[in-house]
């Protein structure tokens, strides 16, 4: 099964990390054994060799900077100059990577038919040479962004859709953990991110900042690495509100699969007595897809080596090829062979075609 994930900190994890991701998993974890102890350090996931044998055709590649006063390590910087040139670094490393043929970046509808045609081709002639990955760059907190009018100059180079919150306060939106809304600059971002085409992501918005923000923006939007408030009852999630909005802009959302976000009383950093598994994802997928009432708007966006590594993902997942574990679950579950297409890339190759044929 060709899969398509929403969320991958590609970028963030090779230079803010220092992990070489065309190695493998493996080779990276022992590297890192001799590096200083941390959160996902020695356990990571993701790697483009696993990319590959996972079959993940296209995912959402992130480029990731704040500049909001906050102090998290890697991602916090002291001005919007600093988070400007953090993420164009981020997005040069991409475009390296598909100058050395590992990739390619896709910001049109032509290209994306090219590239799937390409590993359905693939998939029914494996003797054929295998495709790379392709990128659809995304943005996570627009704090990078200097001013809107510079949001032109970001499209042309390729970033394809913004998520305009993070944790915290945030330049243009309130994001995970606050009451704030959009800011005075947060308004004119949206506009003009509606007049060049580029994709809302609604992830991490607090909810004043999310209803504002669907107020605002007419254009397509997503949820790219967001669960469900109703099984886990905390403000990162979205509730049954929230979810149903989505739907009804014909919107995807994609199932995060870091532990905290799967499960209630998860706590970081210590000894859970409830494990997580992939069975939990598969629960948030269920209940978007009986929001919905079919298959057509839940999806992947795993954010795997977000931040945390193997010590916060299902128990059941040791890279990202397990990923492929999932649509025997969803069969298990009653799901028909296109219910399971639909969630593991369909859903997110139709959003895609939708809104680059406008």
């Amino acid at each position: 099964m060709l899969i398509i994930d929403s969320h991958l900190d590609l970028a963030w994890n090779a230079l803010q990390w220092n992990r070489d991701l065309l190695q493998s998993v493996y080779t990276i974890r022992t590297q890192e054994h001799a590096a200083p102890a941390g959160p996902g350090r020695g356990q990571n996931t993701v790697a483009f060799p696993e990319l590959q044998q996972g079959r993940v055709a296209v995912c959402f590649a992130t480029l990731l900077a704040r500049s909001t006063g906050n102090s998290i390590p890697d991602i916090d910087y002291g001005s919007p100059a600093q988070a400007y040139g953090i993420a164009r670094g981020q997005l040069a490393y991409y475009r390296a990577l598909e100058k050395q043929g590992h990739v390619r970046i896709l910001t049109n509808l032509a290209a994306l038919e090219q590239h799937w045609q390409e590993w359905q081709a693939w998939e029914n002639e494996p003797e054929r040479p295998q495709p790379s990955t392709g990128l659809v760059i995304s943005m996570e907190s627009a704090d990078p962004v200097l001013h809107p009018e510079q949001l032109e100059d970001w499209h042309r180079a390729g970033v394809r859709a913004i998520g305009p919150a993070h944790y915290g306060p945030g330049r243009y939106a309130g994001g995970t953990g606050t009451e704030r809304g959009l800011t005075a600059e947060g308004i004119p971002l949206l506009i003009e991110m509606q007049q060049l085409g580029i994709l809302l992501d609604l992830t991490h918005f607090s909810d004043q900042a999310f209803w504002q923000a669907l107020e605002m923006y007419a254009g397509p939007v997503l949820a790219s690495h967001n669960n469900c408030r109703a099984l886990v009852p905390h403000q990162r999630q979205f509730d049954d509100r929230q979810l149903r909005a989505i739907i009804a802009r014909d919107g995807v959302i994609g199932a995060s699969f870091d532990s905290w976000m799967l499960q209630l009383d998860w706590k970081h950093g210590v000894y859970n007595e409830n494990i997580v598994t992939l069975t939990d994802v598969i629960h948030h997928l269920d209940h978007i897809c009986q929001l919905a009432g079919n298959s057509l708007h839940a999806a992947l966006g795993s954010d795997l080596d977000g931040g945390f590594g193997r010590e916060e993902s299902p128990l059941d997942l040791d890279t990202i090829v397990d990923l492929q574990k999932i649509p025997a679950m969803l069969t298990a579950r009653g799901y028909s062979d296109a219910d399971v297409a639909n969630i593991m890339h369909r859903n997110w190759l139709r959003f895609l075609r939708r809104v680059w044929n406008q």
